[in-house]
């Protein structure tokens, strides 16, 4: 059964309505990816939110120069947050990512199901318990959390960086639970290949 055929539940506005410099964004989406996300679509309702989201979503989760975090981190922390929240445009565009960076199909579904299940080196464990745990129980979080992700390895560049992108995907959930959006649907048979 294919999933509903709506980007977002909003109007958004006509391709050729849009500035010139979003009208090239989005090309070179096309150009890269062979698709435009559909998030990037959703937020041309706004402007200039869809800049200043373009802007942080790239130094956040593309960037490798100013993070210790590899980009497959820094996308199983977007999967453990979105399951967290069952965020079904996250855990499927990002859930995707996992399996392409991973070279491991089974990877992303265990992402996606439960983390807790993925053969996982002790670090990159410690760093979604703190993501999962940032997301469910925010008030919680303490010192004690901290020290785990130190015992960890992680620096406190790390911990930031860890914070950041659960943070950020706690608000793209939010957002995509709001405009009830939709995965684009190429990203679903996209790196089913590799080991078994």
């Amino acid at each position: 059964m294919p999933q509903p055929d709506h980007i977002v539940k909003i109007d958004l506005p006509d391709h050729q309505d849009l500035d010139e410099d979003i009208q090239k964004y989005l090309e070179i989406c096309i150009e890269k990816l062979g698709m435009v996300p559909n998030v990037l679509t959703a937020y041309t309702a706004k402007p200039e939110k869809f800049r200043t989201f373009g802007k942080f979503y790239n130094q956040l989760m593309l960037d490798e120069e100013t993070t210790n975090l590899t980009k497959l981190e820094r996308e199983m922390i977007a999967v453990v947050v979105s399951s967290a929240n069952r965020c079904y445009y996250c855990l499927v565009a990002h859930g995707q990512a996992v399996r392409a960076l991973s070279g491991d199909p089974q990877l992303g579904e265990l992402m996606v199901m439960n983390y807790r299940v993925a053969e996982l080196p002790a670090r990159q464990r410690a760093m979604l318990d703190y993501a999962w745990k940032l997301t469910k129980f925010p008030h919680e979080i303490g010192d004690p959390d901290r020290a785990a992700l130190r015992q960890a390895g992680f620096t406190d560049g790390d911990i930031f960086d860890i914070s950041d992108t659960a943070a950020f995907f706690n608000y793209t959930n939010r957002m995509a639970h709001g405009l009830d959006m939709m995965p684009n649907a190429a990203y679903h048979a996209m790196d089913r290949g590799g080991k078994l």
